[in-house]
């Protein structure tokens, strides 16, 4: 048969949960969820979990009094655990391929190619390797499109026929159509709720009809982008593999507080903390900014206070350095009410360009840029851990208690020497 090229769809299954499994196999056949910043819902759920009736963004503070009957496990969301997970996976799937394209923290598209049985036969050799050398489980789908692929993973999910792998070519056409016929037009990718009513509106309830629809009339009732969708149903690869997901328009450093700030001493010591680390980020993607928006703001729940203060600063010169973006982000200081409970803050910079991409003049030449003083700070950083050196106020030690809340916070097992999990033989 002929090997005609294919995308392979690979997902982690309930990525942050299967994180903490990795690590701690008594969760496993355990309910189990992770909550959000703050430890304020359940933003990943096992299986188990699921089978309690438990919903996705349900608070904590409601299923805290009847986590103890079910047997329920709580635990704060550790970023640092499945960012470096998620990197081992990654880089195991790029063994595979050399056009990995990383979607998201736990799903990537790889370009394959081969025979069904070839493909099935590779689908089920990475579903293994990420489980034997991370120890967290995948599945795999294998179709002609990104669209069609993510329809086989969640059918491979879903199906335990199909033991983790689809290759949605390998399934009989009736079964296929059956799939489709059963799902609405909302659990295709790409497709949210307002887009689902319109699509019903012309009579498109199902996968299957949207995947006989004409792809003419959708563009023109809709858009070029659900065109494509309709394509990729049919067959015909419409969206391209792209090699790096970032957002070129704006990067954002905004958090919520576990303790609430009162004084404009501790926000600028937020606004400190998030220049540099928006400085880091610049400089790891070789970017540089002309705009920072610094904003701050009172909970919703607190109708006694309300403050919410911002400015946007016009920065002299594309930069990345983190003193100048320091600088503009405390403008926003003045503007800070003494005494009011400020429940978030953060930063915002836009009008992002390529580094190099316009050279200043020899007035405007900024020393710190070309000391290469963020880059110096993000190496220390990531050698010695976050909170190990910081600019000003940002380099603060003694504990900041704005930072979020994680009180059921499992060890950082894989980055940090202290938390290191032990082994013992018996």
């Amino acid at each position: 048969m002929r090997q005609l090229p294919q995308i392979a769809h690979v997902d982690v299954n309930c990525f942050y949960a299967s994180a903490e499994r990795a690590f701690n196999p008594a969760l496993e056949g355990r309910p189990v969820i992770v909550l959000s910043n703050n430890d304020g819902c359940a933003v990943t759920r096992s299986p188990e979990a699921k089978a309690l009736g438990i919903a996705m963004g349900e608070p904590w503070f409601k299923l805290a009094p009847r986590a103890k009957e079910w047997g329920l496990v709580a635990l704060s969301s550790n970023y640092e655990l499945y960012g470096d997970i998620s990197a081992r996976v990654m880089e195991l799937l790029g063994r595979y391929s050399a056009w990995l394209e990383v979607y998201s923290i736990d799903e990537a598209f790889l370009g394959v190619k081969g025979t069904p049985d070839e493909l099935l036969a590779l689908g089920r050799d990475m579903k293994a390797t990420v489980r034997r050398n991370v120890g967290v489980p995948v599945c795999v789908g294998i179709a002609p499109t990104k669209t069609l692929a993510k329809l086989a993973n969640k059918w491979a999910k879903n199906n335990p026929a199909f033991d983790g792998v689809c290759h949605w070519d390998s399934v009989p056409t009736p079964e296929r159509e059956g799939l489709m016929r059963r799902l609405s037009v909302i659990d295709i990718w790409g497709v949210a709720t307002r887009l689902t009513k319109r699509l019903n509106a012309l009579g498109i309830h199902s996968i299957l009809d949207l995947s006989r629809a004409d792809p003419v009339m959708i563009r023109d009732r809709f858009s070029v982008v659900m065109m494509r969708t309709v394509l990729e149903l049919q067959g015909t690869p419409c969206i391209p593999m792209e090699e790096e997901r970032i957002g070129r328009d704006q990067l954002i450093f905004s958090r919520s507080f576990a303790t609430p700030i009162t004084t404009a001493t501790g926000i600028r010591q937020v606004m400190s903390v998030y220049g540099q680390q928006a400085s880091a980020r610049l400089g790891k993607h070789g970017l540089q900014a002309k705009v920072l928006t610094a904003f701050a703001g009172t909970s919703h729940f607190n109708p006694k206070d309300t403050s919410y203060p911002s400015v946007c600063v016009p920065l002299p010169m594309p930069t990345a350095d983190p003193v100048l973006l320091t600088k503009a982000a405390h403008a926003l200081l003045p503007r800070i009410c003494e005494g009011i409970r400020y429940a978030r803050a953060g930063i915002m910079v836009t009008d992002l360009r390529p580094t190099g991409n316009q050279a200043p003049l020899a007035l405007f030449e900024n020393p710190h840029e070309e000391r290469h003083v963020g880059t110096l700070l993000e190496d220390i950083t990531r050698r010695y851990g976050r909170g190990s050196i910081g600019l000003g106020h940002g380099g603060i030690r003694g504990g900041p208690d704005w930072t979020m809340k994680g009180d059921m916070l499992s060890p950082r097992y894989t980055t940090h020497w202290n938390e290191l999990p032990l082994v013992k033989a018996a």
